[in-house]
């Protein structure tokens, strides 16, 4: 397999960047980058574990999970899942973290790089608070620097069109199959359990 290994031949295979995309990274969220947060259900966390490998992490809620606090920062509560906080414990040793917020029918992204904490300041939990239940965690995350994703990807991949039958076994039966001593009936039993904040 041919590969490509250095910067100056990476280059030479693609045309300059235009001004467009040169130009749309910013330092700090302007009042755009926080209509798209507030309008944002879902969202991806990038972080990298201790071991160096990187993870990445679907988060969800209903628009505005993601507060901005006045001076800029994303706040993104930890709500109830697998107890697993990958995404926490790399934080904790590497603070670097990236989000990659989606808004349905929407084929631009924003993506959000910078550094990130956990916190159990009542005041930014608070934040999170959804039927008065308020997450254990929240991260708190000090972009570095903001800039859209173009909707490419998005519309090549036709995410926002009705979704068409696939054929895939149930997360319930596949985690069945791959995880030692667990039976099919555990598998539906947990995967049945509702969400405790819904």
């Amino acid at each position: 397999m041919d590969t490509v290994g250095t910067r100056e031949e990476l280059l030479a295979l693609y045309g300059p960047v235009p001004v467009r995309a040169a130009g749309k990274v910013h330092p700090a969220l302007d009042a755009h980058d926080r209509a798209f947060v507030a309008a944002s259900p879902f969202l991806l966390l990038a972080t990298s574990s201790p071991g160096g490998l990187l993870d990445v992490s679907p988060r969800g809620d209903a628009p505005g999970f993601v507060s901005v606090t006045d001076d800029g920062r994303l706040v993104l509560p930890d709500r109830p899942g697998n107890n697993r906080v990958d995404s926490l414990l790399n934080v904790l040793a590497d603070p670097r973290a990236s989000l990659l917020m989606l808004v349905p029918g929407v084929t631009h992204s924003l993506r959000v790089n910078g550094t990130a904490v956990v916190t159990t300041d009542p005041d930014v939990l608070a934040l999170g608070e959804v039927k008065g239940r308020l997450p254990r965690t929240a991260l708190v995350l000090t972009p570095v620097e903001v800039m859209y994703q173009c909707g490419r990807a998005l519309v090549r991949s036709h995410l926002w069109d009705p979704p068409a039958p696939v054929d895939l076994p149930s997360l319930d039966v596949v985690l069945a199959d791959q995880v030692p001593d667990l039976t099919l009936e555990q598998s539906l039993a947990f995967g049945a359990e509702k969400d405790p904040l819904w």
